[in-house]
């Protein structure tokens, strides 16, 4: 027998390995499998090249659990180890058995995984004591037994052992016993293992059988050993790419469609990225794109492989060219990945402008799946906006569409304002905002339907990209005003009457938590509504973007800012202001007349003390300044006082506001119960 130290730079690497060199326990399964099939894969390159000339046989990995001796064995009948090699691989850390195979069969080597780190060392992650069982297919070879108790001290010496091959024994460790349920390694063994090169093998297929489950002769393969990526395109069928698709994702839509992967310079790639059904919430559909090595599981977490926009893509990638043992910053700046990452996108964008172009009746019908892919990337990256204008949809509220060139042509004629801006109307809900889309179609205006989760924040994109161009949002504004044309309509009531036909409804405005209301009078016409409610489309605009942008959260905090607008052409708006006029004209008699004295005596003042510096004003000049001012806000609070007990006895005017509120989805609880009462007693 054979004792030594394990050949590394510090005391003790089992600590490191434990608890720095890998994230996730679970890994060493990935680890150990992987070796056993490079270890298959190597016998099966030797045979090809004729090196080995023996019978290679049942070349299956094989695992088995033995919960009574807390142990964990992987098996396989690859090319084994002499105990030279047991010092040159596993006694050196620093040297690697993968890379010197790779050297001298680089041109005919079949699917070497060999890049996963210290690999073997993993064990010590879950192991006590680790135990390797070898015979080298090398003729006349002696099988040995190596053995390390988890410090640097080794043993290795000579056994029996019948057949070429390896099997490493894993005494699985007090705090990781959870490893020995066989559902646990079955489970790892599914992430990991589903797709690797070589048969691997976890027990017997069961079957149901005199009311209980019993295992069968038959070995539970665990594994498909050529998953659909790895076979030519020109082989397969949808059928195929949609049974794949069901594979990975059993409870998924079928997909709407995909790409295969297929590049061997300048590095090699072959994967199929599927375009799943999305309306919203991004965040539920990213980490579904898995990474493998050489069809090994690496992870689901690709955002340093691929561009942001692209996680939203289901599928699989396999590279042998991604340095895998490296942190993800690293990753990330990579050359090879960098051109992956270039490559993927140039694949998507040609897919979906070849599909656009050649079947356009079918893109249409699956565009609103498509959009929030699309947006995120036209959001996210500049290139792809570039790639992705010209099969990009817009979609109206008529469920037509059109590329963004052909909608500005449509537009262009009657959306044009008078400083020569073309003006696209949007809309985000069709149903609650109904009436404001039939006023604008009565304009013969064409509205846009932005109701997916990244349409609107994708209108600062588009105001940038589109010259002279604005994005307005169908509510925004009165009609008349959406679109600025030059024959603008004006109203015909004088400034005392619009203030206090303004002053009347205002008082009546509900106080709404976080929501503050102007009101305004405008000619809109007598066949428009008699009240209509607007959002500013800027300070919408912030608060929305707050949502999506570091940096806005002061927009997110202000409070939703809204227009009450009053029809002064309405038969119903001018009644209030006759009706307003007959019954508070006594009692504003006085007080206007005392306010319009005070007002003329406030401007003489003013008059007078603009020709004077400031520091030339007396505390007498200051003081009887500030006194006028006070008398003129008295009789105005006097003024609106009248007004405002007119308009709590007036129902229509309390109608018409929470008809308006109604509308624009504002009107709930107490007040909406107000609301019917009201609506009951003006019919009677």
């Amino acid at each position: 027998m054979k004792k030594g130290n394990i050949g590394v730079t510090t005391e003790n690497i089992f600590p490191v390995i434990k608890k720095f060199l890998y994230s996730d326990h679970e890994i060493f399964l990935r680890e150990l499998v992987s070796n056993a099939v490079d270890a298959t894969q190597k016998i099966k390159t030797l045979a090809q090249r004729g090196d080995f000339s023996g019978e290679q046989g049942d070349l299956t990995v094989r695992i088995a659990v033995d919960e009574k001796a807390g142990t964990i064995t992987i098996s396989d009948r690859g090319i084994g180890m002499t105990a030279d090699e047991i010092d040159r691989y596993i006694n050196q850390i620093a040297f690697s058995g993968v890379s010197d195979f790779l050297e001298k069969y680089k041109d005919n080597a079949n699917n070497i995984i060999g890049h996963f780190g210290l690999g073997f060392y993993s064990s010590f992650m879950v192991s006590k004591k680790v135990e390797i069982v070898t015979k080298s297919y090398k003729e006349g070879a002696q099988a040995v037994k190596w053995s390390c108790d988890g410090s640097p001290e080794y043993s290795l010496e000579e056994c029996d052992k019948a057949d070429r091959g390896s099997d490493i024994i894993l005494h699985i460790d007090d705090d990781c016993k959870e490893f020995l349920e066989k559902g646990k390694i079955e489970g790892l063994l599914q992430k990991y293992c589903k797709f690797m090169a070589v048969p691997v093998a976890f027990g017997k297929k069961t079957e149901w059988k005199d009311g209980k489950q019993q295992e069968t002769d038959e070995d539970n393969i665990i594994n498909n050993v050529e998953p659909l990526w790895s076979k030519s395109p020109s082989t397969l069928k949808d059928e195929d790419y949609k049974s794949f698709y069901r594979t990975l994702y059993p409870m998924s839509d079928e997909p709407l469609f995909w790409i295969h992967l297929n590049v061997d310079y300048p590095f090699n790639l072959t994967g199929i990225l599927y375009f799943p059904k999305i309306n919203s919430n991004i965040e539920l559909q990213r980490n579904k794109i898995s990474l493998y090595c050489n069809q090994v599981f690496v992870t689901d977490q690709v955002e340093g492989i691929v561009p942001n926009f692209l996680t939203l893509l289901h599928g699989v990638i396999d590279s042998p060219d991604i340095p895998l043992n490296v942190s993800r910053s690293y990753l990330q700046s990579d050359r090879e990945v960098k051109k992956i990452s270039t490559y993927i996108t140039k694949k998507v964008s040609d897919r979906l402008a070849a599909i656009f172009k050649e079947d356009r009746k079918t893109y249409e019908e699956k565009w609103d799946h498509l959009k929030l892919f699309i947006n995120y990337g036209m959001l996210s990256e500049e290139s792809f906006y570039d790639r992705a204008k010209d099969f990009a949809l817009f979609k109206d509220d008529e469920g037509k569409y059109f590329t963004y060139e052909e909608y500005q042509t449509l537009i262009k004629d009657n959306q044009t304002d008078k400083d020569g801006n073309l003006i696209y109307l949007y809309a985000t809900n069709k149903e609650e905002q109904y009436a404001y889309i039939e006023a604008a179609k009565e304009k013969g205006y064409s509205i846009l339907m932005f109701d997916g989760e990244l349409d609107v924040a994708c209108v600062q994109l588009f105001e940038q990209k589109f010259e002279k161009s604005r994005f307005t949002r169908i509510d925004s504004d009165i009609i008349s005003r959406l679109i600025a044309k030059d024959d603008q309509p004006q109203t015909t009531l004088s400034d005392n009457e619009r203030d206090n036909l303004a002053e009347v409804f205002k008082s009546q405005m509900p106080q709404l938590n976080k929501t503050d209301f102007m009101v305004q009078v405008e000619a809109m016409g007598s066949t428009a509504q008699p009240v209509v409610i607007t959002q500013n489309e800027w300070m919408r605009r912030m608060k929305d973007m707050a949502q999506f942008q570091q940096g806005m959260g002061f927009y997110g905090q202000m409070p939703d800012s809204y227009t009450l607008v009053l029809n002064s052409d309405h038969p119903l708006v001018a009644s209030i202001l006759s009706d307003c006029d007959a019954n508070t004209a006594e009692q504003l008699k006085p007080i206007l007349s005392e306010l319009k004295g005070q007002e003329a005596r406030l401007a003489a003042i003013q008059q007078q003390q603009d020709k004077k510096k400031y520091d030339e004003l007396t505390q007498d000049d200051r003081d009887m300044k500030s006194e006028c001012e006070k008398a003129v806000e008295e009789q105005k609070q006097k003024k609106n006082a009248v007004l405002h007990t007119y308009a709590k006895q007036n129902a229509v005017v309390s109608q018409l506001i929470d008809l308006a509120l109604l509308q624009n989805g504002m009107l709930k609880g107490e007040a909406l119960s107000r609301f019917i009462k009201r609506s009951v007693d003006l019919i009677k």
